[in-house]
């Protein structure tokens, strides 16, 4: 079956490929093995100007490559160009910060192990297969391309099937921004290939961003090879607020964090847990901004939410608002597909929610915002916490012992207080429970596919 950009505005195909057949695989991981062997050896200041003219080529050809994802997955235009600046900005972090990131640590007294020198190095895994999703196209790929580069390593990405072009330009950039042939490549293979490729004894481990399913399934394949993974799956984020906070800027903040990508982010704000005392001024208010939010031509410099990426996506999404109504949930505003071409879904919100609905223990892939009414902080942290899923979570609060409460209880690999939950390159990012294991970006993240290596000299 060929691989297809369509555009989901108009659900015309763009452009078709042939995926790749195995010969071509395999060849494709020798060279990704090739080049680690002579990749790693090289310094790190060349590997920064490699990044840096990378960088370089991203931000000259930014409207370029906004235009591609936006005809491909859909976001506003504004947004893929924002996904474009912030992925030079990544590779520059990580051409800046990845040799202290990794220079050696010495243990400050090794007479403690019986040592005249003892420290920890940290040397490149090999080839990494990056599994990744179409719904950041570049930035989930350079969050990992870029520190993995960096440390030494080289990257075979089996990018989504409905982003092949975006797929492509990673590769034509990295190398002509002077990486070796074999350092990055993108392989044009269904998911049914990707356990072939996992096995391959010259790959060396495994990054997977993407939905519960996906996860387990490399990991599977990954356990029994007994190779290193790190794997960000779903969330279904709470959004917690209180009475002491900033609610002008709490509403600002929540349609947002529900509606960036056009809802369609792991790390979007999903389910919105409420105080008693502020639930209905917050209710009202959010449901005014969401309403006014305009839908329409992403390639629009003035639309807000473009269509959802692929129409099974936009079906998943009408199925589960569809579960809550029928099990009693009020619809705010939205809640039901425009007429016209394309996969577009209007900004929804729903009221009179219970735990027990499926939208409430699944991810919602959509801008459609679950409320609900919580009597104290205790019972917020309790209802945030009633999930299988860990990734982000936001509390808006003055309270420094609500604050202290939140940060201390959410179970999420983040908790941001009085803020937009991001991923930026100086923090750690990743998720708990069903959410998945292991960290992207920062010092843990460039770590991740490297070998802590003991040294010790008597």
């Amino acid at each position: 079956m060929a691989i297809a950009s369509v555009n989901p505005a108009t659900g015309e195909t763009l452009k078709t490929f042939e995926p790749m057949g195995d010969a071509e695989v395999r060849a494709r991981i020798g060279r990704a093995h090739d080049a680690f062997l002579a990749h790693r050896r090289t310094s790190f200041a060349e590997r920064a100007e490699r990044m840096r003219r990378a960088a370089d080529l991203l931000d000259a050809e930014r409207d370029e490559i906004a235009r591609t994802m936006t005809a491909e997955m859909g976001k506003p235009l504004v947004q893929s160009r924002a996904e474009a600046a912030k992925c030079a900005t990544t590779m520059r972090y990580y051409a800046e910060h990845a040799e202290l990131f990794l220079a050696p640590e010495l243990l400050p007294d090794p007479s403690v192990v019986k040592a005249s020198k003892a420290m920890v190095r940290w040397q490149p895994l090999g080839v990494v297969l990056a599994v990744m999703p179409w719904n950041f196209p570049l930035w989930q790929v350079v969050r990992f391309a870029a520190p993995a580069l960096m440390a030494g390593n080289t990257g075979l990405l089996k990018h989504s099937s409905n982003v092949p072009q975006t797929a492509l330009y990673l590769e034509d950039l990295f190398g002509r921004a002077g990486f070796p042939e074999g350092c990055f490549q993108t392989l044009l293979i269904g998911s049914a290939e990707v356990e072939a490729v996992l096995r391959d004894p010259r790959v060396a481990a495994a990054t997977l961003t993407g939905s519960e399913p996906a996860g387990r399934s490399v990991a599977a394949v990954a356990g029994d090879e007994i190779k290193k993974t790190v794997l960000e799956l779903g969330g279904s984020d709470p959004y917690l607020v209180m009475p002491s906070a900033d609610l002008d800027a709490a509403v600002a903040t929540a349609v947002t964090g529900r509606t960036q990508n056009n809802g369609q982010s792991c790390i979007a704000a999903k389910r919105f847990l409420v105080h008693r005392d502020v639930y209905d001024a917050f209710a009202e208010r959010f449901t005014e901004r969401m309403r006014a939010l305009k839908v329409g031509d992403p390639m629009d410099e003035s639309t807000d939410i473009g269509p959802l990426a692929t129409e099974q996506g936009r079906a998943e999404v009408e199925e589960l608002v569809a579960d809550a109504v029928a099990s009693g949930a009020t619809v705010l505003c939205g809640g039901g597909r425009p007429d016209g071409p394309g996969w577009f879904y209007p900004p929804t919100v729903l009221a009179d929610l219970t735990t027990e609905m499926r939208i409430a223990q699944e991810e919602v892939f959509g801008p459609v915002a679950s409320l609900y009414r919580v009597a104290s902080a205790e019972e917020a942290v309790e209802v945030a916490n009633a999930t299988s899923f860990g990734l982000g979570s936001a509390a808006w609060t003055r309270d420094p012992a609500e604050q202290e409460l939140f940060t201390a209880e959410l179970e999420a690999g983040a908790v941001f207080v009085n803020g937009l939950v991001a991923s930026s390159p100086q923090l750690p990012f990743g998720g708990v429970k069903r959410s998945g294991y292991g960290r992207e970006l920062a010092a843990l993240g460039i770590r991740e596919f490297c070998n802590a290596k003991t040294v010790w000299i008597g």
